[in-house]
């Protein structure tokens, strides 16, 4: 693995950890895309570092289980720009 993408997965990975951020929140700060953010953390990071791993792999777990949460909440902040506007 080249040092570059080495050192871009550890940056994610903690990046991810300190703030609990999405994969694709970690895509946009970083300027890549989503899918290069899961594979960096899903595929590379345990190869990298497993203990760095495990503590994403619970963001990303959490993540998961509010995401119809999250989607509820975004229909509704659109729906409600939509009545201000009209």
């Amino acid at each position: 693995m080249r040092d570059y993408i080495r050192k871009r997965v550890v940056d994610v990975s903690l990046y991810i950890i300190k703030t609990k951020a999405t994969v694709r929140q970690a895509a946009s700060v970083f300027g890549v895309s989503k899918s290069t953010i899961h594979k960096d953390v899903t595929e590379r990071l345990p190869r990298v570092n497993k203990e760095l791993a495990i503590k994403v792999r619970k963001v990303l777990a959490q993540n998961k289980s509010e995401r119809h949460i999250r989607g509820g909440e975004a229909t509704k902040k659109k729906y409600s720009r939509a009545r201000k506007v009209s």
